[in-house]
């Protein structure tokens, strides 16, 4: 057997703590009545936006927030016409508190802005899932979020605020 060493790649110096629902919400504003005039298979919309609040000034413990809102609308009547009336809503607030170890300062944005919402991500899509199937439609299936792109799109519209978690 050969002994050739794989050197392992450096741990992350993150540690989840918790996960918790922090807000759930679904409506459907139309009542029972949407059911029976739907046609058409509803246009989705996503906004999905991600926070970092350090908990204690002198430790490194965050509470990271994910923020998904999906709101579905009636298909328009027409190619190019406006959507109709609104079908539901489902916004759900989800949250980790992690504890960051020794990390370099410069990878502290990415951990909190990119890693942890990655890690915590495919929770928030299931229980996005399970709400609208219960709530009577078809389960959203979030697709999976580039985070990163997120990161650096924020970053380029708030140049100011970089490197302030």
């Amino acid at each position: 057997m050969s002994e050739t060493a794989q050197p392992t790649p450096p741990a992350l110096p993150l540690s989840v703590n918790l996960q918790y629902t922090r807000d759930l919400s679904f409506e459907v504003p139309a009542g029972a009545e949407i059911f029976a005039t739907l046609r058409n298979q509803p246009q989705i919309g996503v906004n999905i936006d991600v926070q970092a609040n350090r908990l204690q000034d002198d430790q490194m413990i965050y509470e990271v927030v994910l923020t998904i809102k999906t709101e579905a609308k009636e298909s328009p009547e027409t190619e190019g016409g406006a959507p109709g009336r609104t079908v539901f809503i489902a916004e759900l607030v989800y949250a980790a508190v992690v504890t960051l170890t020794n990390p370099p300062q410069e990878l502290i944005e990415p951990i909190l802005l990119v890693e942890v919402p990655r890690l915590i991500f495919p929770y928030a899509r299931n229980i996005i899932s399970d709400v609208t199937r219960d709530g009577g439609f078809p389960p959203i299936v979030l697709q999976p979020i580039d985070f990163v792109a997120l990161w650096q799109a924020r970053r380029a519209e708030f140049p100011q605020a970089a490197g302030n978690a």
